[in-house]
């Protein structure tokens, strides 16, 4: 999200920065070997129990085998990034684990079988981190890897995600909806989603490309886009900020009724 460690950035997906050295993020972080993406929709009926099962499942996280960090998380539309986009019927989970072992083993936990059976669809995308800059909870839960050779080829998904000084939340809302109509109407993006651990100031997108190349098209290329970059870096919107992408190695299940087509 940023082209130095300290700048800000604009909330949605960019290409990644060319890298500073590990050692100005406090040092490298272990990368881990796989990052997964659930997204699961709850009926009507189900908004209640699922905002209930957020606190006792993270509480089930904690310290599970393998698992070097998570994240449940509400989601929304991502046009404003105001309390009104969030989408109460759907939810995310975010975990990366240090095997492969241990993330399919986790498909079979308390936590998954309790989401699974109280969702009517769920979509499931397993990745391998490629790049991450920046900071999430003051942690770098991707590495601080930077690109050392050309980036596999094939869907691509990134990750951004800010925590918004709350004094530039009005300026950062106005921001919002110029790069959120750019981004859906980029050729490459195949599907988007705004994420965040909570309705205000903690939030961020989810998004799949086609390919880098279609990334980097929108990163910039889009003038709204640079518009924000641009007034991020000058008035401080963020004071944390993480961009990451991965190479998309399955995407399973299905959103709004059908199968997500990244190929």
């Amino acid at each position: 999200m940023s082209t130095g460690v300290d700048e800000n950035a604009a909330l949605y997906c960019r290409a990644m920065p060319r890298p500073e050295p590990n050692a100005a993020l406090g040092g490298a972080a272990p990368t881990p070997a796989l990052v997964t993406m659930h997204i699961w929709t709850v009926p009507t009926s189900g908004i209640v129990p699922a905002v209930a099962r957020l606190s006792v499942d993270r509480f089930r996280l904690r310290g599970y085998p393998g698992l070097t960090f998570a994240k449940l998380m509400g989601t929304g539309s991502g046009k404003t990034f105001a309390p009104q986009d969030a989408d109460p019927r759907r939810w995310a989970l975010l975990t990366c684990w240090d095997t492969q072992d241990a993330a399919t083993t986790f498909e079979y936990s308390r936590v998954i079988r309790g989401w699974d059976t109280a969702a009517s669809e769920r979509l499931r995308i397993t990745m391998r981190p490629l790049a991450s800059m920046g900071r999430w909870s003051k942690r770098q839960p991707f590495g601080s890897t930077a690109p050392t050779k050309p980036d596999a080829g094939g869907p691509i998904a990134a990750i951004t995600r800010a925590r918004i000084r709350p004094s530039q939340l009005p300026a950062f809302w106005r921001a919002v909806p110029d790069v959120a109509t750019e981004l859906s109407q980029t050729d490459g993006l195949i599907w988007s989603k705004g994420i965040g651990e909570a309705p205000i100031g903690l939030q961020g997108t989810f998004s799949i490309w086609r390919d880098v190349p279609a990334l980097r098209r929108f990163a910039y290329e889009s003038p709204a886009h640079q518009k924000a970059i641009t007034r991020t870096r000058e008035t401080r919107w963020f004071s944390e900020e993480l961009f990451a992408r991965f190479h998309v190695l399955a995407v399973d299940g299905t959103i709004d009724g059908a199968p997500l087509e990244v190929t």
